[in-house]
């Protein structure tokens, strides 16, 4: 029983490796003959190999590598190529999109020019190497479950280019960067009032915890039967057994409701994909159709309106009434700001044309005595 394998068994099995199954209508040849790996083992399958890429795998390495070089070069460009600088400053490194004054033009290449390349040469890598999963399912005869749920993923990702098209400009786009792509994710929700008053986001949200929750109480529930067949689902789900039959009456008991060895994965499938699908959506709708979603959580009723500032009810101006001298008992308070002084306006005098209107205008000299002359002794008296 060797060939049943889990977490709970040190046993790593060491024979010939496996070749896997002939596919007739590939392209190319897989590379290798296959190895073991001691710390893959831990976690899974020891097996590593052989490998097939065919020409969508080769084509999508390419330029992947192109994007990847394109970006830390102009990331080394920025401190000078000093390898040091280049290391410690790494995370803090970015290569940023066109600034708002070109639009959605083509702008010289180090005024985003490069960073457009770097996109294009990314997306073009993400989108081959979706062809190849594909492809590979089609060829194995399995279903499409997990391309179309890679799908979901580019969905959210292609989002961040569709949505600077509709708004027309490129300076809306993610930089390529670990810490400045986290500052533009707040410069972004703020620009556009919160994201979190975005229902869409709201979405994204409960079913990435959802993800979450349902992962780790699937994962849980295996790990626990597995010491009786538990993660052999497989079988458990055409021959239902004790392992499949205790978790179930397990989580009737502590839930009231239980999964199958089936349906639990399509409940996991279904609240991955719409993490990125629901997010995705309300990235499309941020400044193309709502351009503040605090206003429009206000206008729906999901977000209270912010409390107006030094606003006084009727009962409350009453009271206020005649407090304050100088006011009238039936107006209320008023403060009335000084004016400042001002330059004498001449066309407001009337014209001077007698010595008398002189004589109005002057200003009369302080009365003074004749000085006393002291007497002989030089005493006053």
């Amino acid at each position: 029983m060797l060939e049943y394998q889990n977490l709970f068994t040190r046993v790593q099995v060491r024979t010939v490796p496996e070749a896997g199954l002939p596919i007739d209508e590939s392209t190319g040849s897989r590379i290798g003959s296959g190895t073991f790996s001691y710390l893959a083992g831990k976690f899974g399958d020891a097996q590593v190999g052989p490998i097939y890429l065919g020409w969508t795998g080769v084509l999508s390495l390419i330029f992947g590598f192109m994007a990847f070089e394109i970006i830390g070069l102009n990331m080394w460009a920025s401190v000078g190529w000093d390898p040091g600088e280049f290391i410690r400053q790494l995370p803090w490194l970015a290569l940023e999109p066109p600034p708002p004054q070109f639009g959605l033009r083509i702008p010289p290449l180090n005024q985003g020019g490069w960073y457009l390349m770097a996109g294009f040469f990314l997306t073009l890598s993400i989108m081959l190497w979706w062809v190849r999963t594909y492809r590979r399912a089609r060829a194995l005869q399995m279903g499409s479950q997990l391309p179309w749920a890679f799908a979901s993923a580019i969905f959210l990702y292609s989002t961040f280019f569709f949505q600077p098209l509709l708004v027309g400009s490129w300076s809306e786009m993610v930089p390529f960067g670990l810490f400045p792509h986290l500052d533009w994710t707040a410069a972004f929700s703020i620009r556009y009032g919160n994201l979190y008053y975005n229902p869409f986001h709201a979405l994204s949200i409960v079913f990435l915890y959802g993800s979450a929750v349902l992962f780790a109480m699937h994962g849980a529930t295996i790990l626990a039967v597995a010491r009786l067949g538990g993660e052999r689902e497989i079988e458990q789900i055409t021959d239902r057994g004790t392992a499949a039959e205790r978790s179930m009456l397990f989580w009737r008991w502590t839930m009231g409701f239980n999964a199958t060895m089936e349906s639990i994965h399509r409940w996991a499938w279904w609240f991955a994909v719409l993490t990125t699908f629901t997010g995705g959506i309300g990235i499309l709708l941020t400044g193309t159709v709502v351009d503040n979603w605090y206003l429009w959580g206000v206008k729906h009723g999901l977000v209270a309106p912010y409390p107006a500032a030094n606003v006084l009810t009727p009962e409350q101006q009453d009271l206020l009434r005649g407090r304050y001298q100088g006011t009238a008992p039936d107006t209320f308070p008023t403060y009335v700001a000084p004016q400042p002084a001002m330059m004498m306006d001449t066309s407001a005098i009337a014209p001077l044309d007698s010595a008398a209107a002189l004589d109005s205008l002057a200003v009369p000299a302080p009365a003074t005595s004749a000085p006393t002359v002291p007497p002989a002794g030089g005493r006053t008296p």
